[in-house]
């Protein structure tokens, strides 16, 4: 997301107005998820806005509409999907993924309509599948048929990694909520398609985190080397310092580098407009 309002106190700015934080967000980070279409699809004003206010290098990934992915579990949507890819064609050039996140519900029975709805989309989307059934998780057979089929459609597995959120004590209202809400799958880094996805769930005390990123330091030079462009998203339970955890996870990834590294300085701006280096500890 962009728009956070305890983010005045890191990346905004106190006189930054909530209409100027894509803005101001796109100045620091160059992708960001866009939750909001999985509730409603915006109006083409709003979309058009985006557009202005982001550069040509930046990337969304936007979440197709729950009514295509949970009411109709991706059947007979041919028109919906339409109809939300009209109204996002602004942004069609800027969109890096397109998210199809599924249901707990959605299971090996019907792999057969992910197939379809995969073979239907148009060429030229890249997209990146999130599933949460038990199965997929097991190492077993279904697993393996899923992994092939995103394989052969050249579709991404957005990867969950909530072990540093689940490591923490339920002990604060965000905890909780995090606890009931996010899924605690296991991580499995496979990256079926160009454009793997990692979404971070990180705990709430801020170094507690880095025994969980330690692996994701091995993985993506890995992925970089085979030339594979990896997504990561930083969450925090209450997202207060997600920017701060993923300026500091980014810079500990440029240092894991070394002298192949090739990515782009990420740099918080202080409250007098001025760049400010998080230290790595």
């Amino acid at each position: 997301m962009w728009s956070h309002s305890h983010w005045q106190q890191s990346l905004y700015g106190s006189g930054c107005k909530s209409g100027e934080r894509l803005t101001r967000y796109a100045q620091t980070f160059n992708t960001v998820e866009g939750n909001t279409t999985f509730y409603a699809t915006p109006a083409n004003t709003i979309v058009k806005k985006w557009n202005e206010a982001t550069p040509d290098n930046f990337r969304f990934t936007f979440k197709l509409p729950q009514t295509i992915t949970h009411q109709n579990q991706l059947m007979h949507c041919e028109q919906l999907v339409a109809d939300f890819l009209t109204v996002m064609e602004p942004l069609a050039e800027k969109t890096g993924l397109w998210k199809i996140q599924l249901p707990a519900n959605f299971g090996p029975n019907a792999l057969s309509a992910l197939n379809k709805f995969l073979a239907k989309l148009p060429s030229h989307l890249n997209c990146g599948v999130e599933v949460r059934h038990p199965a997929f998780f097991a190492k077993g057979e279904e697993e393996k048929i899923l992994n092939r089929l995103l394989i052969d459609h050249g579709a991404n597995r957005i990867i969950m990694d909530s072990r540093p959120v689940f490591a923490a004590p339920p002990t604060t209202e965000a905890v909780i909520d995090a606890h009931q809400k996010k899924p605690k799958v296991p991580v499995h880094a496979i990256a079926t398609a160009t454009n793997p996805m990692i979404r971070f769930i990180g705990h709430p005390d801020d170094h507690s985190n880095d025994p969980f990123f330690a692996n994701w330091l091995q993985r993506i030079p890995q992925w970089l080397a085979d030339g594979k462009q990896p997504y990561l998203f930083i969450h925090t339970p209450d997202n207060n310092q997600a920017p701060e955890l993923a300026t500091r996870l980014y810079q500990q990834l440029q240092r894991q580098l070394g002298e192949a590294n090739t990515l782009p300085d990420i740099r918080l701006p202080d409250l007098n407009g001025k760049s400010s280096q998080i230290t790595l500890l």
